[in-house]
C-alpha cells in the first residue's frame, strides 16, 4: 500500500504532538470506538488522531469489492456510504451549541475535513459499507453562494480541492489530506467515488477569465426575476403561454428536436456575445465584462446569469443564484440558456463543428486528474441527463482508458438498458420515491420479476435532495422498513450520512418538499449551504439494525446482487398490509423470503407463506406471530 500522504499527515501530527498538543476538545464516541458508547468524549486532538492512524494502519489490509465479470460493475457488489464531508465529519468540538466555519484557536476545524472523515472510516466499515460516495469536494464559488459556506455544487474549479476539507492546524495543503484519506479507505478496502457536475459550474468560476467564451453572458443591466414574478423583461426560465407550452412538450415528446419552438426574442435578447478577456474583471467578487451588442454594435456591460431548471419549460424556480451552465455548443442562432440548449439539444445546434472543442477537453480531463493524483475508484455524475451523448461517451473511454476498471454512477432515476449502454454501472434508480408507496412497490417488484435491473439502482430512504426518512410516517421504523427491504434487491444498499443516526434535519430541499417545508428551511439552516452537524451522540439509533442487514446481504451476495429476470419474485400474505418477495433462482430448491408489515401505526398479524421457516435471519429469534410497524423479517425457504 502507498501510505505517502498518511505519512506526511502522521509526520505532522506527532511534530505538534512533541511541540505543544492543543487544548482538550470533544469528539463522538463512535469515533473513538464503533461499539462504544455514544457519548462525546474528551481528547487531545492530537493525541487521538496519531492513535487513529496507528490502529488504522496496524490493521490487516483488506482487499476492495470486485465483480470479475464487467470493468467497473463491482458496485453491484457494493454496499455504500454517501458522505458531505464538512457535515458528516462535524462535530461541536468546543461545545458551544454551534459549528464555527472558521477553525477553533488550536487550528482544528469544527466543521467536517478529511483528517476527520479518516477517524470515521472503521465507523462507517462497521456499518458494513464498502464504498463512500463522496458528494463535490471541490473548490466553492462565492458569486451568489448561499448560506455561510456556499454549495458544494456550486464548482468554482473542479481541478482544485475545497480549502475548508484540510485542518489548518497540521500546515498541509488539502491535497495531501485527501490522498491520505483515499489511502486509508483503501487500506480497509473500502473504495472511493467522487461526485461531479460537469454540466454547470460556479458563476465566479476561474475558467470564466481566460475562456469567456466557454460560459453564456447577458446585459449586466437585466435584473434576475424574482419568485412569483411573471416578467419576460427580467431573467430567468423562458415564459412560454399555453399554446406554445403544448407545443414544446408535443415536440420533445415526437423527438422533433429540428423544430424545437425557441424562446421569445425579449429572452434571446438579453444575451451577448462573449466579452474579450482582457475586459473581464472582478467587481463585488462577479465576473464583469464588456461585449460589443450585435444589434447597436455599441459596447455593453454584461455578467453570467445563472442557471435555472434544465427541463420543464413550464418550471416556476427563480433563476439559481450560484451556478451557471457552461456553453458546450457555439452558434449564432442558439446563443442563449433555454431547455433546447442545455438538455433537449436543438438539431441545428448539436452538431460535432459547433462543439467548443476546448471546453469538452478540459471536461474530459477532470476523471483522469483525480485517477491519477489520488486513485479514486469511481466518479457519480451529477445532471449526467443534460450532457451531450457524445461528451458522455467520451468521459467513460477516456476514464476507461485511465482504469478499465473505474465505475461511472449517474443521478438518473430510469434503470433502463439504455444506461448500460451510456457506460453507466450504478444509477439512482427510482427506489427512492417508490417505496414510499406500498402497492406502487408491489407494482415495482411484479415489474422487476418479468425484466431484471440492467444496471443497479441506489436502495435509500433518502438522499441529500429529500427529507430524512425519520420525516414520513413511522419515523425511524419507515427508515429500517425502506432501507431492510431494498438490502436484498439488486442494487447498491445506500446509507446517506446520518440515517443511521435517524438524523432528522434534511441537507438541501432538493424535491418531496412542500412549498411550506422549503420555506421553513432556510439555506442558513441546511447543510448542503452552511456549517451544521449531525447528532453523533443520539442515543436510539439505527446502526445495530443496519449491521445486521449488510452482513446477511454480504453472507449471500451471489444470489442478491443477481439482477436477472425471474430471480424477484413478489410475495403476499393473507393480511394486505404484509408485502416482500422472494429471492431465489429459477428451478433452484433454496432461497430467501423478505417481508415486512407496511402499516407504520399497527401491529399487523403475520402468517408466514413458507410453513417449514421458524427463525428470522436478521435477528436470530423466532418468527413472530405479528410483525410490529415496519418490522421486516429475512427468513430461508
Amino acid at each position: 500500500m502507498n501510505t505517502n500522504a498518511l505519512n506526511k499527515v502522521m509526520v505532522r501530527i506527532e511534530e505538534r504532538l512533541a511541540r505543544s498538543p492543543s487544548p482538550a476538545y470533544r469528539i463522538p464516541g463512535l469515533w473513538l470506538h464503533p461499539d462504544g458508547p455514544v457519548a462525546a468524549q474528551s481528547v487531545v486532538p492530537e493525541r487521538f488522531f496519531r492513535d487513529s492512524l496507528v490502529a488504522l494502519l496496524a490493521s490487516p489490509p483488506q482487499k476492495r469489492v470486485v465483480d470479475g465479470d464487467v470493468p467497473g460493475d463491482w458496485g453491484k457488489n457494493a454496499i455504500a456510504y454517501n458522505l458531505l464531508v464538512r457535515y458528516g465529519a462535524a462535530f461541536d468540538h468546543d461545545g458551544d451549541g454551534k459549528i464555527s466555519c472558521d477553525p477553533l484557536a488550536s487550528g482544528w476545524r469544527e466543521t467536517g475535513t478529511f483528517l476527520k472523515a479518516i477517524t470515521m472510516l472503521p465507523f462507517i466499515r462497521s456499518l458494513g459499507c464498502n464504498v463512500i460516495h463522496l458528494l463535490p469536494i471541490t473548490s466553492i464559488g462565492q458569486d451568489g453562494n448561499k448560506g455561510d459556506m456556499g454549495s458544494a455544487f456550486a464548482i468554482r474549479d473542479p481541478y482544485a480541492l475545497d480549502e475548508h476539507l484540510a485542518e489548518p492546524a497540521l500546515g498541509l495543503d488539502v491535497e495531501t489530506e485527501f490522498a491520505a484519506f483515499v489511502e486509508a479507505a483503501h487500506h480497509l478496502g473500502i473504495r472511493i467515488v467522487v461526485e461531479f457536475v460537469f454540466r454547470t459550474a460556479a458563476k465566479d468560476s476561474v475558467w470564466a477569465k481566460e475562456n469567456p467564451e466557454w460560459f453564456y453572458w447577458i446585459r449586466a443591466d437585466i435584473p434576475d426575476r424574482k419568485a412569483g414574478e411573471t416578467s419576460e423583461e427580467s431573467y430567468g426560465v423562458p415564459l412560454f403561454p399555453p399554446d406554445e407550452l403544448r407545443a414544446v412538450y408535443d415536440a420533445v415528446g415526437q423527438g422533433r428536436f429540428h423544430e424545437l419552438p425557441p424562446p421569445h426574442a425579449v429572452h434571446r435578447d438579453m444575451f451577448m456575445p462573449p466579452p474579450a478577456p482582457d475586459t473581464i474583471h472582478k467587481e463585488n467578487g462577479c465576473w464583469r465584462g464588456t461585449a460589443t451588442d450585435p444589434r447597436t454594435r455599441r459596447p455593453v456591460a454584461v455578467r453570467i446569469p445563472g442557471a435555472f431548471c434544465d427541463w420543464t419549460p413550464d418550471s416556476t424556480q427563480p433563476p439559481w443564484t450560484d451556478v451557471t451552465y457552461l456553453r458546450l455548443y457555439d452558434h449564432p442562432d442558439f446563443n442563449y440558456i433555454a431547455y433546447n440548449t442545455v438538455r433537449m439539444y436543438a438539431t441545428q445546434l448539436a452538431h460535432p463543428e459547433n462543439v467548443v472543442r476546448p471546453l469538452w477537453d478540459k471536461i474530459i480531463e477532470i476523471i483522469p486528474h483525480y485517477q491519477t493524483h489520488y486513485r479514486v475508484d469511481g466518479v457519480m455524475i451529477d445532471m449526467g441527463h443534460s450532457l451531450p451523448v457524445p461528451l458522455k461517451q467520451q468521459l467513460v473511454a477516456r476514464a476507461r482508458q485511465v482504469d478499465p476498471d473505474f465505475a461511472l454512477w449517474a443521478e438518473e432515476f430510469n434503470i433502463t438498458p439504455h444506461a448500460r449502454e451510456e457506460g453507466y454501472n450504478v444509477c439512482l434508480g427510482p427506489f427512492l420515491q417508490t417505496m414510499r408507496n406500498p402497492e406502487n412497490f408491489r407494482s415495482w417488484l411484479r415489474w422487476l420479476h418479468g425484466a431484471g435491473i440492467p444496471v443497479p439502482f441506489m436502495a435509500t430512504a433518502e438522499n441529500h435532495n429529500t427529507p430524512r426518512a425519520v420525516h414520513w410516517a413511522g419515523g425511524k421504523d419507515y427508515a429500517r422498513y425502506a432501507q431492510t427491504l431494498g438490502a436484498f434487491l439488486p442494487g447498491v444498499p445506500y446509507l446517506h450520512n446520518g440515517i443511521e443516526l435517524a438524523e432528522p434535519a434534511p441537507v438541501n430541499t432538493g424535491f418531496d418538499f412542500t412549498d411550506e417545508e422549503t420555506a421553513a428551511l432556510p439555506a442558513a439552516v441546511l447543510p448542503l449551504f452552511s456549517a451544521a452537524a449531525m447528532d453523533w451522540t443520539r442515543a436510539q439509533t439505527l446502526v445495530a439494525d443496519f449491521r445486521r442487514v449488510h452482513a446477511l446481504r454480504a453472507q449471500h451476495q451471489d444470489l442478491f446482487s443477481d439482477p436477472s429476470p425471474g430471480t424477484i419474485i413478489p410475495l403476499e400474505t393473507p393480511n394486505r398490509a404484509i408485502t416482500g418477495y422472494v429471492r431465489q433462482r429459477p428451478g433452484a430448491r433454496e432461497g430467501f423470503a423478505i417481508l415486512a408489515n407496511t402499516d407504520m401505526h399497527r401491529a399487523q398479524p403475520f402468517t408466514r407463506p413458507h410453513s417449514s421457516a421458524t427463525v428470522d435471519l436478521l435477528t436470530g429469534q423466532p418468527l413472530p406471530a405479528e410483525l410490529q410497524p415496519g418490522q421486516a423479517v429475512v427468513y430461508a425457504i
